[in-house]
């Protein structure tokens, strides 16, 4: 008798635990029809914020409309996606505050339904729109954003030098007066722009082959490279040996920095290898570390933002605090994203590490969402 009481008051309990099927995919399709809206939304606006800036960039350029435009398009998905946790934040909340405002989650927890229940649907559409972000989304803005660096440096910042690191060493382009130079080398020595066993092809005109140099090395100095121990070759001569030798250059040691690929324009697939190979050639690989670990960081950063949403937005408002509660919310986001930059900042410098620093702000924001959430259904 006693244990048939128990199973009796056992089962209503663990019907109240499950959440029915039609409540879930209600309150997902709700949340995923505010985030589609806020999306667009705020990518027309990021669109013709960046049409306005490239506009005013290239104003003093002979560059058509069409090349505006379409530099604009290839930078809004990286850019739609910096903010992608801001419109989860304002899908989440709005959301929210509509089931609230309509008295259905009212209803769903006078029926049993806990917070931690009807927040299931949404916190599982934010992971899964994170992990289509890293997966997907990414690698499609990293490539249009790659276009789009080299189309800026070609009409903006009149880049001439590229840097390339691939499994076969360091490359490297140059142009002078003179023509071009193409320098290969098969690594650099740590704590210095020093190439080692350097092979220096150079062109005059229309590419147009002039010689080639071999040396053990090549430092980089003020307008020039110091070459030691360099066999000069040219077409139809004997090779000359030369102990040291001066290349012409305009390049600087924050110049080599910035020729390489920005972290951002490497797709989440590739940053690993390219990881390693930057690593392999002797630079720093900390902003490309960091940006990995961001990206994996992505689906609790945006569970984070569905946490921090509903403890804006589930408590029942008088009217005229609606705005200020909405508001309030609206602010711990942007202070987020300020301290998550501020501590990526860190991390850049090699301060604290690279894990760390990309892991805290989603962990630290998850934490908050969770502990402001047991105090509002359970304190």
């Amino acid at each position: 008798m006693m244990g048939a009481s128990i199973n009796s008051g056992v089962q209503p309990a663990m019907r109240r635990l499950r959440l029915s099927p039609t409540l879930t995919k209600y309150i997902a399709r709700q949340y995923l029809f505010w985030f589609g809206s806020f999306f667009l939304a705020i990518v027309a606006i990021i669109f013709l914020a960046t049409v306005v800036d490239l506009l005013d960039r290239l104003a003093t350029k002979d560059v058509s409309l069409s090349v505006t435009l379409k530099m604009a398009f290839l930078k809004l998905p990286y850019l739609s996606q910096e903010v992608m946790p801001f419109t989860l934040l304002f899908a989440a909340m709005t959301t929210f505050w509509r089931l609230t405002r309509s008295n259905e989650l009212v209803v769903a927890r006078a029926a049993g339904v806990s917070v931690w229940q009807f927040l299931l649907p949404v916190l599982g559409s934010s992971v899964v729109i994170g992990a289509l972000t890293i997966t997907a989304f990414n690698p499609l803005a990293s490539i249009l954003l790659s276009r789009y660096e080299q189309l800026e440096a070609s009409y903006i910042r009149n880049q001439t030098s590229m840097l390339a690191v691939s499994k076969t060493g360091l490359w490297l382009r140059q142009a002078d007066d003179n023509g071009q130079s193409v320098i290969h080398a098969a690594r650099v020595k740590p704590g210095s722009v020093s190439l080692q066993q350097v092979m220096v092809f150079r062109y005059a005109d229309e590419d147009r082959f002039v010689d080639r140099i071999d040396a053990r090395e090549a430092q980089l100095q003020a307008n020039r490279w110091l070459l030691s121990d360099a066999w000069l070759s040219r077409p139809g001569e004997a090779s000359e040996f030369h102990e040291q030798m001066e290349l012409p250059t305009d390049l600087t040691v924050d110049k080599i920095q910035e020729s390489f690929a920005p972290p951002e324009t490497i797709a989440f697939w590739e940053l690993p290898e390219f990881i390693e190979l930057m690593q392999a050639a002797g630079f720093s690989a900390i902003p490309h570390r960091l940006q990995f670990h961001r990206l994996l960081a992505l689906p609790m950063l945006f569970a984070a933002m569905v946490l921090l949403a509903a403890t804006f937005s589930l408590r029942p408002q008088r009217r005229g605090r609606v705005g200020l509660v909405i508001l309030t919310g609206m602010l711990t986001g942007f202070l987020l994203y300020f301290i998550s930059n501020f501590v990526f900042a860190i991390g850049l410098s090699g301060t604290i590490p690279v894990v760390l620093a990309a892991w805290t702000p989603a962990g630290v924001s998850l934490m908050l969402g969770v502990a402001m959430l047991l105090h509002l259904e359970d304190g």
